[in-house]
């Protein structure tokens, strides 16, 4: 007994999601024209439907945790290079005074 999980493309749960929208045959039966079970095609179609909203999305506009994100790193690296540039300072100012950097 084979208990291997099948992997189905996007590609052709696609083209099987379309069929089903279509609605040029019922649920059972494009679900026995491609071996499936009705109830992987309904999930199938139920997420393609919530995930079509965003293909037109506008790549411009990002998600605020997104955006938070982003401004945290953003503050982070800032934070990093004025440590750097304090720990250098500070090195030169050792090594003017003559003493070792630790």
């Amino acid at each position: 007994m084979n208990n291997t999980r099948k992997r189905y493309t996007s590609e052709f749960k696609t083209k099987v999601v379309l069929e089903v929208i279509s609605n040029t045959a019922t649920l059972a039966e494009i679900a026995s024209k491609y071996s499936l079970h009705p109830t992987m095609l309904s999930s199938w179609k139920v997420d393609f439907i919530e995930r079509t909203k965003d293909v037109f999305a506008d790549p411009r506009k990002k998600d605020d945790s997104i955006r938070e994100k982003e401004e945290a790193l953003d503050e982070a690296h800032r934070q990093i290079g004025q440590l750097t540039i304090e720990r250098d300072w500070l090195k030169k100012k050792y090594r003017q005074l003559g003493w070792i950097w630790p």
